[in-house]
Formats: structure tokens, C-alpha cells, sequence
């Protein structure tokens, strides 16, 4: 028997990208693209989480007095570690009720040829990069399924795990895994409403990317992307924004690169 639709029908997504009464987690929520995202996010009515590591514990202060308190959650946790995730992630639910959103923003890179790789710094990169939102990912995930009101994941992966760039080989290996991680993911949580997403930025004008590119490193980088520039935070922060509301409902397990073309070529 076929089924009939009403094509005048609409789901209802809301233009104005509400998010109130929603909790997010942000992992790395001290850095660059997580401040950027924590503006929108409580702009559009959310409650937050921030996760940061230890040795950030002297930028909490004041970071804390740009937020309501009643809005902003600061935890510290080492996102490698499966305790800390677990004793941070039960720290939120035990604070808010619940968990409805995850931004996977924590990171970390240094730049090295494959053959001054050292094993130690594989290990740290792929752990940070990948093991952290591994765990992240599952915590909340095992939370929202228990509360069964679905929610979003967003792992913010790089341009760098769709294409080769020189000096990247542990970096480039951790993205290209966290684009394999978040299919999966989204795969098995689709049933629960869960939708499982990636942002892949070209180099983003944070504090750790302009470190990375600046000088003559950075101009020729910029001649290889069509429009010609790097990415800011706040445009980072607009795609997270996107994948957080009811807007993006329909999609789970994509990759959105927000590369100004770099990966056209």
C-alpha cells in the first residue's frame, strides 16, 4: 500500500534557533572557538557546562565574570582520562538535570614532520583529538539515551582530516578518525534522536592557529584557499549554533567543511 503525504506539511524548525531550556557541554570551553560558541549558544537561551583541564584553573575567574552564574557550569576534566570524563559528566547532570547538547572543542596539535614524530606525541594528539571526544561522545550519549529526549553531538574535527597537509601525520590521524567515530555514532544513535555531527574548519584565528600560522607559513597557507583568508571563531561558532538547533534535525553523520575551498582541489 503507498502512503499519501501532505507535501504543505512542515516540521517545524525554529527560525530562531531557540535553544532555551537546553543544557550544552563544551569540552575546551575556555578556547576559541568555545568562547565564540558559548556567546551564540547563551544568546539563544542555553545553559552551559564549560570543561576545561587543570592547568587552565587561572583563566576561570575571569572568564566567569563575563557569564551569569546561574547560566555557566565550570568543570575542570581531562577528557583522556575515562574517570574524569565520567565524574565531570555526572558533576553536570547532577547541576542542570539533564544534557542535551555536546561540543567536542577540546584540541591540540604541534607541527611536525613523520619522521621527528616522536611516539609520546602521537599518543598525546590522538588522545586529546580522539580519545577525548571518544569518551565525551559516550558519557553524554549514555545520558541522553537514559533521559530519552534524543540531543546533539558536535565534534569539531579539520580540513586536515579530508586532506594531506604537510607536518600533520598525528593530527591528520586523529581528525580522519573522529569523521570515522562520529558515523558510527551517528549510525547507532539515530534510533534514540540523537544526531551525531562534524565541522572540519580550515586554520581558525584562535590563539593556538595563529601561533601555528603566522609569518610566511601562514601567508602561503592563505594562497591555497579560494577565498583567500582564514576562518574566524564566530563563523565556527555560527555552524555549531546550526547543528545545536532543531534546524538540523535531518542530519546526522555529515561533515560540514567550513574551509573557504581548501578541499575543492
Amino acid at each position: 500500500m503507498s502512503s499519501d503525504y501532505d507535501v504543505n506539511l512542515r516540521y517545524g524548525v525554529d527560525t530562531r534557533l531557540d535553544l532555551t531550556g537546553k543544557v550544552a557541554v563544551v569540552t575546551g570551553g575556555l578556547g576559541g572557538i568555545a568562547m565564540a560558541s558559548n556567546q551564540m549558544l547563551l544568546e539563544k537561551g542555553a545553559r552551559l557546562a564549560l570543561l576545561y583541564p587543570a592547568f587552565e584553573q587561572e583563566k576561570v575567574a575571569g572568564i566567569a565574570a563575563q557569564f551569569a552564574a546561574e547560566n555557566v557550569q565550570f568543570v575542570a576534566c581531562d577528557v583522556t582520562d575515562a574517570g574524569s570524563v565520567e565524574a565531570a559528566f555526572s558533576e553536570v547532570e547532577q547541576h542542570y538535570g539533564h544534557i542535551d547538547i555536546l561540543v567536542n572543542c577540546a584540541g591540540y596539535v604541534m607541527l611536525q614532520p613523520v619522521l621527528e614524530t616522536s611516539f609520546d606525541e602521537w599518543q598525546k594528539q590522538i588522545a586529546v583529538n580522539l580519545t577525548g571526544p571518544f569518551l565525551c561522545s559516550q558519557a553524554a550519549a549514555k545520558r541522553m539515551i537514559q533521559a530519552g529526549k534524543g540531543g546533539k553531538i558536535i565534534n569539531i574535527a579539520s580540513q586536515a582530516a579530508s586532506i594531506a597537509i604537510d607536518n600533520h601525520v598525528a593530527y591528520t590521524s586523529a581528525k580522519a578518525g573522529l569523521l570515522g567515530m562520529t558515523k558510527v555514532m551517528a549510525k547507532e544513535f539515530a534510533p534514540h534522536k540523537i544526531n551525531v555531527n562534524t565541522l572540519s574548519p580550515t586554520v581558525v584565528l584562535t590563539p593556538m592557529g595563529e601561533k601555528a600560522w603566522r609569518g610566511e607559513k601562514g601567508e602561503a597557507m592563505k594562497k591555497l584557499i579560494p577565498l583567500g583568508r582564514f576562518a574566524y571563531t564566530d563563523e565556527i561558532a555560527a555552524a555549531v549554533l546550526f547543528f545545536a538547533s532543531n534546524g538540523s534535525d535531518m542530519i546526522t553523520g555529515a561533515d560540514l567543511m567550513i574551509d573557504g575551498g581548501f578541499t575543492i582541489w
